[in-house]
This record gives C-alpha cells, structure tokens and sequence, in this order.
C-alpha cells in the first residue's frame, strides 16, 4: 500500500472463517461505507480522510475483494455478502449507524440494515438500486454479457473489470496510474478476481435476494436519506434515481453533473459537501 494514498491502519477481523479487513478512522457518530465492484475500501479514501475529524468512518471489504480473505466454499454472492456486514456490525458492536452504500454496497447495505432494526439511523445511498431489474433490457444485457462464460474467463484471466469499469465510472477526473496500480493488485490473480467475476451474472441470478430488500424498504423509509447522484452514469440512469426518491420519502437529493458510477472518488468534494449540508438542515 502506498501510505500517501490510502494513508490509514489496515485492521482485519475474523468472520465465520472469513479474514475481513477494514479501515476504522476518526471519532463521532459511525459512518459504514460499503463499496460496489470491482472497487474495496480505497474508493473511499478521499471522502474518509474529509469526514474523519468529525465522524468515525468504518469500510471494509468483502471477502474476495480488496485485502479480505474468503472462507473455502465462499461463493461470493450478494446475500452473503450481506450476511458479512451483518457479522461485521455485530462483531464491532456499531450503533447509530449512517450507511454509506454505493453501487452494490447500496443493495448489500439495505439488506444489512433490514436484518438489524434500530442500529441504523441515516442512509447515504449513491448510484444504486434496491429492486430486482429481470426483464429491465439496460441490466439484462449487462448481465447476460458480462455474466456469460467469455467474459467470466476475461475478468479472470486478464482483470476486465479493473481495467474497463474503474476509467469509465471516473467521468470528470480519470484514475492515475498509482490509482489503477492499487484496484489491480487487491485483484492481482485469477483466483482473486472470482469475486468481481460472480456480480455481473447475479444482477439477474439473485432476484428472489433483490425482491426480499425491495419487500423490507417500507421499514426503512422512515429514516432520513441522502442520494448523491453522478448523472454521467452509463450504469444507474435517472429513472433508478427517481425510484429511489419514491422509496425514500425523507429523502434530499443531490445531483453531480458530469458524474460517474464511482461518484465519491470521481467527484470527492463535491461529494462531502452535499453529505455535510445534508447533516447541517
């Protein structure tokens, strides 16, 4: 690790089998952030080296993702991974939590937080999705050709999605070569990137998952939700924005022009802005 770009302790807790690691920075009320794919923890340096005077901002990794460790027969769904973060919640004893899910760690983060009523207070939820999206052509096709077996062997084999998705979801301002170094590495074999190869086939294979989150967010409609949202996105489109809005009626929505999937390290400033302004009102 390179300590002036992820400049924080790298602590690790043992899960189930699992080898999970985190980061834990700063004191006050906990923020969770939970990443998408194929990203870890470092996506969110920048937002947690800005918050961490005023705010203890936890982010792990998934088993199979950044520096965790999976258990053997792990398979790196979306449900499981949902069962981690609810083994991590418990384990480090949170309370009054803010999570801070983006892509699928917003899915992952509102199954966790429907499993454990009352420790979760706010939600921060930034180019996501909480619904199954079979029969949606924009997210078929993304998972039939992702998913399917040629594309499987190229993630493995050659780290497609590191090299394809991680420049394209930086709209305004492009990964350097340290950056891009680093979401290599915590990918850097075959075997470590079957994680990051399983997601794109689920977005259609996990549904009966998707359909359980989407029944429970009337029970988390309640809380007060900010959405930050890079409209520059070739994932998340507007009309998954405005389904979020309908879910979430306490909700204060911020777009960021220009914007793309990974909006908090593709626009950081604008990012933490938004989420201060949304804690001042």
């Amino acid at each position: 690790m390179d300590d002036a770009l992820f400049p924080f302790e790298s602590r690790f807790v043992e899960l189930d089998g699992h080898t999970v690691h985190y980061v834990d920075e700063g004191a006050g009320p906990v923020l969770l952030l939970l990443h998408g794919n194929p990203t870890w923890s470092f996506l969110w340096r920048e937002i947690i080296t800005a918050l961490r005077p005023d705010y203890r901002c936890i982010a792990l990794d998934y088993p199979g993702f950044g520096l965790s460790a999976a258990a053997p027969g792990y398979r790196y769904l979306p449900e499981q991974h949902a069962e981690v973060v609810n083994a991590f919640v418990d384990a480090l004893g949170l309370e009054g939590v803010t999570l801070v899910g983006q892509d699928w760690g917003g899915m992952i983060g509102l199954a966790a937080a429907q499993r454990l009523p009352g420790v979760f207070e706010r939600l921060v939820l930034a180019n996501t999705w909480a619904w199954p999206v079979n029969g949606i052509p924009h997210f078929e096709a993304f998972s039939r050709i992702m998913g399917g077996p040629p594309a499987r062997f190229l993630i493995r084999r050659f780290n497609l999605l590191v090299d394809a998705f991680i420049p394209t979801g930086h709209r305004r301002r492009k990964p350097t070569a340290a950056e891009m170094t680093h979401y290599r590495r915590a990918l850097d074999t075959p075997e470590r990137r079957g994680a990051s190869a399983v997601l794109p086939r689920r977005v259609r294979a996990s549904r009966a998952f998707f359909a359980e989150v989407e029944a429970g967010l009337p029970g988390l409609a309640p809380l007060p939700t900010l959405i930050v949202w890079g409209d520059a996105d070739i994932a998340f489109r507007p009309r998954e924005r405005v389904r979020l809005e309908a879910a979430f009626p306490r909700h204060t929505t911020v777009i960021v022009e220009g914007a793309g999937t990974y909006v908090e390290s593709d626009a950081p400033e604008e990012f933490v802005a938004a989420f201060r302004s949304w804690v001042a009102r």
